[in-house]
């Protein structure tokens, strides 16, 4: 079988392939997410529509990353995915339970009315709501590193149920909630924008709260990472991530503030994205944080090669469909039925 590692860094394309796809996942499925955490709250039935209308057309779609995701993980790099899965078997477990509820109720909701289509909206909310969290938690204990001895996990199953995980947690369903409220000013108009204008108003501080002290937690969590952030001249150089990040918050403040439709919603990702990019920063080169790095824990240099020429082939039309997708279903949405 060929062979590209002569000529490629396998392991590095791999771990910046699997982190692409699950940042552009967190996007898109987050604000879908954000949009089911914020539906009980919407102001009337009507609204609760809109909502459902303006995402419908891509959350399926947005799982698309996930799987990439994950499945790269596995195929790339078992021996991280080895360690990592039995780890986080149960968080794991209820967030696709979460998902599974989410899918479900937007096939069945737009089937039924009255006191049925409530049981439907109750589960839209709490799947989302559960997949939400669960993803937090996976994120705050994978950067927290897992207990290795031997290249296997040697902690217990609820290791992952820790403090700084559910900080984590509660941080990403703030999170998703302001995405979701930026991305319903964006598509949706009147009262329903009205109302997710004043949610983002309200969120973005606990947003900015959650992300503050998880960025003060995270230097503490290992040495290595103290030293990368603080210490001469990383510092400086590291210094224009915070700053962006605070302007970001200061614009998309004042944004909220005003009748911009758009870019709420970009000035929310961009602060995802600074935050991703954080945290790659500090746990890069780990890809189990703090027991193995990309190359240590990588797939044959075969079984890579030839899957990098599969996603060569595949990856490019995963992007146009989505592409294709929110341009045909750009502008705003209404309350009729879409299914």
């Amino acid at each position: 079988m060929f062979d590209l590692s002569p000529w490629l860094d396998l392991p590095l394309i791999w771990g910046a392939l699997i982190a692409t796809a699950v940042f552009v996942y967190v996007l898109l499925d987050g604000f879908d997410l954000g949009c089911g955490i914020l539906f009980p709250f919407a102001p009337s039935d009507k609204c609760r529509s809109k909502i459902m209308n303006s995402i419908a057309p891509f959350w399926d779609g947005n799982e698309t990353w996930l799987v990439l995701g994950g499945g790269g993980l596995f195929a790339a790099f078992p021996l991280a995915y080895a360690i990592v899965m039995p780890a986080l078997y149960l968080p794991v477990i209820l967030m696709l339970i979460g998902l599974i509820f989410r899918g479900v109720a937007f096939e069945f909701r737009f089937k039924t009315e009255g006191r049925d289509r409530k049981i439907w909206d109750v589960s839209f909310h709490i799947g989302s709501l559960l997949a939400a969290f669960m993803q937090g938690v996976i994120l705050g204990n994978f950067v927290q590193g897992f207990e290795v001895v031997e290249r296997s996990f040697a902690g217990g199953p609820l290791d992952w149920a820790n403090g700084f995980a559910l900080v984590t947690g509660i941080s990403v369903v703030f999170g998703y909630a302001l995405i979701g409220a930026t991305w319903l000013i964006w598509k949706c108009e009147d009262d329903t924008q009205r109302w997710a204008r004043a949610v983002a108003r309200y969120v973005i501080s606990f947003v900015a709260l959650a992300m503050g002290l998880v960025s003060l937690c995270m230097p503490f969590i290992d040495e290595r990472i103290l030293a990368l952030w603080f210490s001469v001249p990383n510092m400086f150089f590291m210094a224009p991530i915070p700053i962006i990040t605070l302007c970001a918050f200061v614009m998309l403040w004042k944004d909220l503030h005003s009748e911009r439709e758009v870019r709420p919603f970009l000035l929310t990702m961009l602060i995802f994205l600074l935050g991703y990019v954080g945290l790659g920063i500090s746990l890069f080169p780990w890809i189990v944080p703090f027991s193995f790095t990309l190359w240590d824990a990588a797939a044959a240099s075969t079984s890579q090669s030839f899957l990098l020429v599969g996603t060569a082939v595949f990856l490019p039309i995963i992007l146009a469909y989505t592409g294709y997708s929110y341009y045909v279903f750009r502008g705003k949405t209404d309350d009729k039925a879409m299914y």
